[in-house]
Order: C-alpha cells, then structure tokens, then sequence
C-alpha cells in the first residue's frame, strides 16, 4: 500500500482525496519510482477540479511530473538508487500519475535528474519549466538572438511563464512580461523582465497586423492574445505557442505569416522525442539560475493539492507549486 491523491467518477461526480491504494492499482511499467517531489501544473488542476477532459480512465492518480528514486527496474538504464525525472508521456491523464508514493512507468520516459538540481529544484521546474526551455529552444532554432529586440512572455507570472523570463533575461534578452496581476512587477522584476505591460492590452480582439514590436514572442494563453501577439511581431519574426490558458481557439488571419513572414512554432512538451527532453533539461542546469527558483516556487504537501488545484484555477497563484510526497 502506498499514499496517493486519487480522482474517482461515481454518480456525484469527481471526488479527489488523499488515500492509501494497492499496488497492484500501478500500471505496467518497467521501472518504478519512489516520488519524492511532485507539482501541481494546470493540468493537474484541471484534472481535480474536473473543469477539463484531462482524465481518460478512471480511477485517476494525477500528476504529469515526479522526480524521485528507482526502486526497482528491467530497463537496462536504470538501476536501483537512480535519480530520474518525469514530465509528460500521458500520466496523470491514461495512466497514474505522480502525486502518490509510488510511480511505474517506462525507463524510456526518464530524464537523469541534472547535477545541478536537487529533485525539489527539478519539480519547482517540472513541465511548466521544461516547457519553458522548449519554447527557447524553438526561437533559437527559428534564429532569435539576444540583441535582436524586445521579447515577449504572455502569462508571465504562470509557471511557464516565470521560467520563461527568467531564462530568456538569463540568455541576454530584453524581456516584456505581460500580465493581469498588477501587483506582480517587482516579482517579474526580479525574474528579469525589463517592463511589465497589462495582458488587457493583448486579450480583446485587434487589427491583424499591428505595429511591429516583438522579435519573438512565448506565448501560454492563446486566443486573442496569441493572435495580437503574431500581429504585432516583427518580419522574420517567431513565436512560440505552448497553451491555452486563454482559450483553445485562434481567431486570427494568415495576415502575419503571409506579409511579415511571422513563423508559429508549435510547442509540444507531453511527446517530446527523448532526445530533445535530455536538451532541454541539459540546457536548464545551464541557463537557469536555481536561487531563482525559491523566487518561482511554493511547497506544499500531498493533502493541500486539492485546494490549492482549485486556488489555481482562480488564478489565484503565481509561478511553480512544488508538492513534497516523500
């Protein structure tokens, strides 16, 4: 038996609670894991609070990251006593997930846990971060340069967000945080971002081409703020799509793309190849400062994720959520 947040569908409805479940509940994996950390990430939170069609079998244990050590493996990668982390590949969604004791998944999935971080440090990252390095990743693929102008970060004081910044002002970017908590500036401030703008000036419908402004954008909102932001992004320029915290829809034209050769760089961070997994997270033990993280992240424990899940859906946290198991 081991300790779990577990999601239930009866005839009431969903019902989450922290319980003590059988082992035999786990999936079939060949590595299984002791979860020392975990997150709450806004799929989580819309997993619990039943706002979204996260979950596809039920019983549900959610959590799309763990990090913690390898209790027992066939993987010829892994043995006994490995550190690993975990992001994405459908847990928390078809297969249990990570805020509980215990894990099982595919080696295949894992991540080395980098030197740099303790596994703490790596779920205040979780998906939210290494979404975050992703979205980098795709602008310097598209050729974005520290020097090349103003970039943009929607969501800013989200969990992608705040990584966002911070790795792009770490990179040598000038960075506008863009946000609906006025009285996040000094927390963006101190994250790096050079100025703050209201997300109101982003979030109504606008112009499909507007004046140009942004060498790049990272974006977590979609909807008319993802369509102002491609119309306001300079030729040549690229932004990288990565959520919809704002909506699922795109209400814009090909304006953009056709006349300022604006590139849309979708972002995908749940079926990542393994390889581009290892590159993000390499590339954040060196690019991303981890006093910064005691900036991005709250600790919680096991028995506050249903609250807080719900906290989150108000809006009304800011950057990571950290979730000690054991």
């Amino acid at each position: 038996m081991f300790k779990a947040l577990l999601l239930e569908k009866g005839e009431g409805g969903v019902q989450a609670a922290v319980r003590a479940v059988d082992d035999t509940g786990l999936p079939e994996g060949d590595v299984l894991l002791r979860i020392a950390h975990s997150t709450l990430n806004y799929k989580d939170a819309l997993a619990i609070t039943n706002r979204g069609p996260v979950v596809r079998a039920w019983p549900m244990v959610p959590g799309i990251d763990g990090a913690g050590t390898v209790l027992e493996s066939t993987h010829p990668a892994w043995k006994p006593g490995d550190v690993a982390v975990l992001n994405g590949w459908g847990v928390g969604e078809t297969r249990w997930g990570c805020l509980a004791e215990r894990a099982r998944v595919r080696g295949d999935w894992l991540v080395p846990l980098p030197a740099a971080f303790t596994t703490r440090q790596a779920m205040a990252i979780g998906t939210a971060g290494y979404t975050a390095m992703l979205c980098v990743l795709a602008l310097e693929r598209h050729g974005v340069a520290p020097g090349d102008g103003e970039v943009l970060v929607t969501g800013a004081t989200g969990g992608v967000g705040s990584v966002a910044v911070a790795l792009l002002s770490k990179l040598g970017h000038r960075v506008v945080a863009a946000t609906g908590k006025a009285g996040e500036g000094d927390y963006l401030q101190r994250l790096g971002a050079q100025s703050v703008i209201d997300r109101a000036e982003l979030a109504a419908p606008g112009k499909p081409l507007q004046k140009e402004r942004w060498a790049a954008v990272v974006d977590a909102v979609g909807s008319h703020t993802l369509v102002n932001a491609c119309a306001q992004t300079r030729y040549g320029g690229v932004v990288a799509a990565c959520g919809l915290a704002g909506g699922g829809d795109f209400p814009g034209t090909v304006m953009p793309f056709i006349l300022r050769g604006v590139t849309l760089a979708g972002v995908d961070s749940v079926y990542a190849p393994p390889e581009r997994r290892r590159e993000a997270w390499g590339r954040l033990a060196r690019d991303l400062d981890p006093a910064l993280l005691e900036t991005i992240a709250a600790d919680i424990g096991l028995d506050e994720v249903v609250a807080q899940a719900a906290h989150l859906m108000e809006g009304k946290l800011r950057g990571r959520v950290v979730v000690t198991i054991g």
